[in-house]
């Protein structure tokens, strides 16, 4: 009802249906939330597959999504909310937070990894300044966590967590039922930052998420981390995760 697919934005209508205008996504306008079109252009966590059909297939949208953290960082209204931008990928706050993780269902992950790497390197520092953005309750600080660890809930409710990259050699995770999650990245640095290899307690792992269920066993999970991207890893459509329009087919 909000997507317009002349130019490929949500964008607010008026009472008579009629879409509000003038329209330019670079401005922070009544029709979003602490941001503008740009950061709101890919916010359907729940059906990344619905919202990859409405701009008609993967290789559109991958070229919309490039040109999120490549067009010029330039606010045309002040907002103290749009903050921590790469292009209009605005760290500084939650509507962007989820949006490199799009990369893994759309078959290209490892620009998951690319740019995950660049927010946390760039974004993240220890000084007095060293947040780019709004810590919302605690959300800038948890999507450091997840990110860092290698995984992130890109649409809670459900019981995956989206597949980025690693940022420590290993990181322990002790889970109230008394079991530990160890993650391993032994060659992991700052050029290496593409997954080749995932293993989950031992057996290749191939998916682009992983579930609740199976972090809560405990274990290993092991990356080989490479300084070139995989381009063969976690581009089949088996290995997307969770999209609602996709559960609607199998059930009809």
């Amino acid at each position: 009802n909000v997507f317009d697919g002349s130019c490929r934005f949500f964008r607010g209508k008026r009472s008579d249906g009629n879409w509000e205008t003038p329209f330019n996504p670079y401005e922070a306008g009544r029709s979003y939330t602490e941001a503008s079109a740009w950061q709101y252009r890919f916010f359907v966590p729940h059906d990344v597959n619905g919202m990859i059909q409405l701009f008609g297939g993967e290789e559109q949208f991958l070229q919309d999504l490039d040109s999120l953290f490549s067009t010029t960082s330039v606010v045309e209204t002040s907002l103290s909310d749009i903050t921590g931008l790469i292009g209009q990928y605005a760290q500084g706050n939650e509507p962007s937070h989820h949006v490199a993780y799009l990369y893994n269902y759309a078959g290209q992950p490892w620009k998951a990894q690319y740019w995950l790497r660049q927010v946390m390197d760039r974004m993240y520092t220890p000084g007095p300044d060293g947040y780019c953005g709004d810590e919302d309750n605690g959300q800038t600080s948890a999507w450091y966590v997840f990110s860092a660890l290698g995984f992130y809930p890109v649409c809670p409710g459900t019981d995956e967590y989206v597949v980025g990259a690693p940022l420590f050699k290993k990181a322990t995770l002790h889970l109230e039922n008394g079991n530990s999650l160890i993650i391993h990245a032994t060659d992991n640095n700052k050029k290496n930052m593409y997954i080749q290899t995932m293993n989950l307690n031992g057996t290749e792992y191939k998916k682009n998420y992983l579930r609740h269920e199976d972090l809560l066993k405990g274990g290993n999970i092991n990356f080989q981390m490479g300084s070139q991207p995989n381009l063969n890893r976690g581009t089949e459509e088996e290995s997307f995760p969770y999209s609602f329009s996709k559960v609607l087919k199998k059930i009809r």
